[in-house]
């Protein structure tokens, strides 16, 4: 019988009848299957706990389980902290895929951030070393037949540019100036504002139509920069004592180290390409204080990108069977072995056939991948490609049989 209300809802979320949420559904399902994913994932969360890093959500904090589905969800969907917050609060599939009943308080995007953050990379190699097992074993993908070949990753940073540089250092060294001075007094911390000074001298660079209407806006941008690192590296001595007592010192002094650092480069940089005429090296170029791992990748004669290169092996299936993130800009032909080297280590035995994009081509490959026990090596016809055995060659790849 049809009733007025609900006399007693269910605390048990439901999966819906769509087809975002089956696939999360059957995400879930594998996951239950492994449950050491979960032990490894606790054992980063314990560690991280005990250095005060993770954030608090309730009184036993953030759960592994919860932690582990909560950075699936924002992986998959590109969701931002404060946006993965808002969706595990607001919708109905991604409380239930992460286990949050319906009267269970949801994480905030701090204790999400810190969270997630403290699950290693290594945590995560090993989970999906782990989860390869699955389709292994349903026959899905037997990682006989693979494929190498690398890409960028971007970060999201703008543009990057030293004068764009030098604002972003003057405007973040600036709000941690007026944070301590919010802490300790006026009397305490002394220092100008410049940012409107430095905003100004940055927009007059953006709209400079040649190099020597540029040098007069930068020194003057390179002064202001300079002024600020220094009203900050007198701030930082003043908080060298008081930090061990105070724990929100401590943290902004952290800080403060971590972007004197990157804004001296920063100043080096700018001195030595805009001042001096130099050309600065890529490795030791910086393209963002924000995201200060990002590399400088240029591929062939293509645009150049700021991120990381990653080197994918993909299977017949399409199911991604490893992926390595990659420091600098290594050359392609120097990775074939190592790619290969982790299959083996993974299922332990060589795959049966592996093609590889022309970046990769080389004689030596060939020979050493035929050494691991490749049977079947194809490599792309860009580059210098090796010789042909029997004339084999189709659908744009050369192969050596």
């Amino acid at each position: 019988m049809r009733e007025v209300r609900t006399t007693q809802p269910s605390l048990i979320g439901t999966w819906l009848p769509l087809e975002h949420s089956k696939e999360l559904q059957t995400m879930s399902r594998l996951l239950d299957e492994h449950p050491t994913i979960e032990e490894l994932v606790l054992q980063d969360l314990r560690a991280a706990t005990g250095r005060g890093v993770v954030g608090i959500c309730g009184p036993r904090g953030v759960s592994a389980e919860v932690a582990l589905r909560a950075l699936l969800i924002k992986q998959m969907n590109g969701f931002s902290y404060r946006e993965l917050a808002f969706h595990l609060a607001d919708s109905q599939t991604y409380r239930t895929f992460c286990r949050l009943g319906i009267t269970d308080q949801t994480p905030s995007k701090s204790a999400l951030a810190a969270s997630i953050k403290a699950i290693r990379p290594e945590t995560l190699e090993a989970i999906h070393r782990l989860l390869l097992g699955a389709p292994a074993a349903k026959k899905v993908e037997k990682a006989n037949k693979v494929r190498v070949d690398c890409t960028v990753v971007v970060s999201d940073i703008h543009q990057p540019a030293d004068s764009e540089l030098l604002w972003d250092c003057v405007r973040v060294l600036t709000r941690l100036l007026r944070r301590a001075r919010a802490r300790l007094g006026s009397g305490e911390v002394v220092f100008a504002n410049r940012t409107r000074r430095a905003k100004r001298r940055r927009r007059e660079i953006f709209h400079a139509r040649s190099a020597e209407q540029r040098q007069a806006p930068y020194r003057d941008l390179l002064k202001v920069s300079e002024e600020v690192v220094g009203w900050a590296l007198d701030l930082r001595e003043r908080l060298q004592d008081r930090s061990a007592s105070d724990p929100v010192l401590a943290k902004l002094a952290e800080k403060l180290d971590r972007v004197l650092g990157l804004a001296e480069q920063v100043m080096a940089q700018t001195r030595r390409r805009v001042l001096e005429g130099q050309s600065v090296p890529a490795v030791e170029k910086i393209v963002s204080i924000f995201e200060d791992h990002t590399d400088i990748v240029r591929k062939d004669s293509r645009e150049t990108l700021y991120g990381h290169k990653i080197c994918l092996t993909s299977g017949a299936s399409s199911l991604i069977l490893d992926c390595v993130i990659l420091e600098g800009n290594p050359a392609d032909s120097t990775l074939a072995e190592t790619m290969i080297d982790r299959q083996i280590e993974i299922y332990a035995r060589p795959p049966r056939q592996a093609a590889f994009d022309g970046g990769f081509t080389s004689k030596n490959n060939l020979t050493a991948l035929k050494a691991k026990g490749v049977e079947d090596v194809a490599f792309s016809k860009a580059g210098p490609a090796p010789p042909q055995r029997h004339g084999q060659e189709h659908l744009g790849l050369q192969t050596a049989a």
